[in-house]
């Protein structure tokens, strides 16, 4: 009969578990010095190791030679245990045997001495499906057990267990394995097995496990079965999963509004017979590795992306402001719901969910709102008013002349206060400049005051602008202080931080430094109330 990968491939010995060493480490040294517990915790999400630990752990407290706290694996007691023919090892799942009378049986059983190993060793998995009757009949024994008895107790759930059961065992709680660990794993597998597996194939089938080696291999398994060479594509066939550049694409198109795309994307799922929800998992992790980048300071230790992976999501994420980027995770969320409930409408609720993702006007709820605010403060924030153009024909007794500020020729380093308007002799009449404010402001000022305090408080004091040519505009409030800025950042931190903030390449010829008119006290608001009177 046909053995499945992952039973095959299970580790015999700790040294072979991958990416539990905080763990094993720890079982081996007490294995080794002969100072093992009574009774122990395995925590963490499937596939994790938490069973075959335990199987390790009982061959290893029964071993006649322990190799540096490993089982010999050559010993009676290592193959019988192996075998399943141990009668002193017993494997309990709790999720089918959770009635008081199982655990019952097994307190009646404790106090017999072991028939042919060391100790009797009892494996309770899905422990957390135990009866609230069964955990109290657990308790006692739990706590004072025979010496020649060890309880191992495994959960995915530790949140239902009851805290007299977690008081009474030493816990170790199984992390999820790394995309790296998981796919060095794979190709070791891959080469024994004689199945031609390629590097980028393997890092999507280590992604698609999401940290559990069983499901990894599983996968691999499956992908196999088609006996072809395994490559992402045949990947992306076999689970029905998108490639992350078509997830980026339906991002960028609905921040661009393209409904055909969008439309085009959900159909072309439905029509290759996919699992749309599968899909939409896909297009939610896209917009959480969004949301990293667009609110954290230290993205790449959060995102499980190579180095062009995480430069394509940040141009992307320049273009949502943070509550946009909200407001649609919870359309997204809200939108898986509704998907697992109705299976037979899952394409009307994935194109409605986008279509109003698209126009945020057509959702009354408090994200939708707050994002549709942020987008228009960054309008009034961003938006610098310039002169009319002179072919224009208005009434000059019904209307205010456009008032200017004039700026010398001989410098030209300096221009005048936004948004008041801008006349230069080389300037286009009737043009406008759009400036946009910096979000990452404060990002870029933690890193400069890191790398130069000095040269930080210079900077401190500018309104920092992103031009329609992409160049960086920094306002000072005086001219004293903007040439203070560029005279003391003579190394070029500021284009460096910048840089890497922005995820943009900015030379210091790039930015621009100009001092802001003291004398003009009029605000924002006053400017825009101006130009609505002149048009």
């Amino acid at each position: 009969m046909h053995q499945a990968l992952y039973r095959k491939w299970r580790p015999a010995t700790f040294d072979e578990v991958c990416g539990q060493d905080h763990i094993t480490s720890i079982l081996k040294y007490e294995i080794d010095n002969s100072k093992f517990s009574h009774a122990y915790l395995f925590c963490g999400s499937r596939g994790t190791g938490k069973t075959t630990c335990a199987k390790i752990l009982a061959k290893a407290v029964n071993c006649l030679s322990p190799v540096n706290g490993n089982p010999c694996g050559r010993c009676e007691a290592c193959l019988s245990v192996e075998a399943g023919t141990a009668t002193d090892v017993l494997e309990m799942d709790a999720a089918s045997n959770n009635g008081v009378d199982n655990i019952r049986d097994i307190r009646d059983e404790v106090v017999y001495a072991p028939s042919s190993l060391k100790y009797r060793v009892y494996i309770i998995d899905e422990v957390h499906m135990l009866s609230a009757s069964a955990f109290n009949a657990l308790l006692k024994t739990l706590e004072e057990p025979p010496e020649h008895v060890v309880f191992i107790l495994a959960t995915t759930e530790l949140h239902k267990l009851p805290a007299t059961i977690i008081s009474r065992c030493q816990r170790f709680d199984f992390r999820r394995i790394a995309t790296e660990v998981l796919k060095n794993r794979l190709m070791y597998i891959a080469s024994k097995e004689g199945i031609d597996l390629c590097e980028d194939a393997a890092i999507l089938l280590a992604k698609q496990a999401q940290g559990g080696m069983r499901d990894a291999i599983s996968l691999l398994e499956l992908c196999a079965g088609s006996r072809e060479k395994i490559t992402a594509e045949l990947v992306n066939i076999t689970v029905g999963s998108s490639g992350r550049e078509e997830m980026l694409r339906v991002a960028e198109a609905v921040c661009d509004k393209d409904y055909e795309t969008v439309f085009a994307s959900v159909n072309e799922v439905v029509q290759s017979s996919r699992d749309i929800t599968v899909f939409w998992q896909d297009l939610i992790s896209v917009y959480r590795d969004l949301l990293i980048i667009k609110t954290s300071k230290n993205a790449a230790d959060y995102l499980d992306l190579t180095d062009s992976e995480i430069k394509a999501m940040g141009e992307l994420a320049q273009k949502f402001s943070r509550e946009q980027l909200s407001y649609h995770c919870s359309m997204l969320e809200d939108a898986l719901f509704s998907m697992l409930k109705a299976n037979s409408i899952r394409r009307i609720v994935a194109e409605l969910t986008l279509v109003k993702m698209c126009d945020m006007s057509l959702s009354t709820t408090n994200d939708a709102l707050l994002a549709r605010m942020s987008a228009l403060e960054n309008k009034v924030a961003g938006v610098e008013f310039s002169a009319v153009s002179q072919d224009k024909k208005q009434d000059p007794a019904a209307k205010k002349p456009k008032r200017t500020v004039a700026v010398n020729d001989d410098d030209e380093m300096f221009k005048s206060d936004i948004p008041v308007a801008v006349k230069k002799p080389t300037a286009t009449a009737g043009t406008v400049r759009i400036l946009k404010p910096i979000k990452s402001r404060a990002e870029a000022l933690d890193k400069l005051t890191d790398s130069n305090s000095m040269v930080a408080s210079f900077y401190k004091v500018a309104k920092w602008y992103i031009d329609e040519g992409g160049k960086i505009i920094l306002k000072f409030p005086d001219k004293y202080s903007a040439q203070n800025a560029k005279l003391f950042d003579s190394k070029g931190d500021f284009a460096r931080i910048i840089s890497s903030v922005l995820c943009n390449s900015y030379a210091p010829n790039d930015i621009e430094y100009e001092s802001e008119d003291v004398k003009r006290q009029t605000s924002v608001i006053d400017e825009i109330l101006d130009a609505a009177n002149q048009e």
